[in-house]
């Protein structure tokens, strides 16, 4: 069945796919992004998604490029994921999970019939995403792990440290990347990196410079 096919290289992607253009939202290779779906729109697609292959396009708006008659340009690359999670409540809402695939660089619209938009997509730029924990010997976790507990302890907020210590690697870089509160241009720059320990370093810089932002109890920078 459509519906449960496996996606192991850039081949088994299809050429074009429904597109969920959102700022602020970041999905990435097996990371999973919860979303609360109310657009009339994005309920149809998603109920075409549910009877097909299941796969929409995660894609955040270029907002530095004026929107065509179409709706705003999509950043070039975007990420293609499965629904793996769904439910509806009682106001016809859905709440849905999408798990990522792979990147994807976009290309040109389609004419369709459709409220939501189709575009066409390219993977083959992003084989090593089907490439679980790629990467992962490369990446310095210490580090990692450090500007996470600098950004908690800042926010006064807890994690589950027991869960993180055991969270593979990769895991736990794409998985802080998508819950990071950061702007649509640091998660994109996120998404676009070449490799899991690019990624890694790039959400440390981010966070640091967060941090380094924040007023500290005496009203100087909280890091120095």
């Amino acid at each position: 069945m459509a519906n449960r096919r496996s996606y192991h290289a850039p081949g088994d992607v299809p050429g074009t796919a429904a597109v969920f253009p959102l700022s602020g939202a970041l999905l990435l290779p097996r990371a999973e992004l919860p979303l609360n779906v109310f657009e009339p729109r994005y309920l149809e697609m998603v109920d075409d998604a549910l009877a097909g292959d299941r796969l929409i396009v995660m894609v955040q708006p270029d907002e530095t490029k004026p929107e065509t008659a179409h709706g705003p340009v999509p950043y070039k690359v975007g990420c293609i994921g499965r629904i793996t999670q769904f439910s509806e409540t009682g106001d016809g809402r859905y709440l849905i999970t999408l798990t990522g695939i792979c990147r994807v660089r976009m290309g040109a619209e389609e004419t369709t019939d459709t409220p939501y938009r189709r575009f066409a997509i390219d993977a083959s730029d992003f084989g090593a995403d089907f490439d679980e924990s790629a990467g992962e010997e490369d990446v310095d976790r210490t580090a990692l792990l450090s500007a996470l507990a600098a950004f908690l302890e800042a926010n006064h907020l807890e994690a589950d440290w027991d869960g993180i210590q055991q969270a593979g690697t990769e895991t736990l870089v794409n998985a802080l990347c998508v819950m990071s509160p950061y702007g649509a241009l640091e998660k994109q720059a996120l998404l676009e990196a070449g490799t899991l320990k690019e990624r890694a370093e790039m959400l440390v810089a981010i966070t640091q410079m967060l941090l380094a932002r924040m007023p500290g109890d005496d009203g100087e920078s909280s890091l120095q």
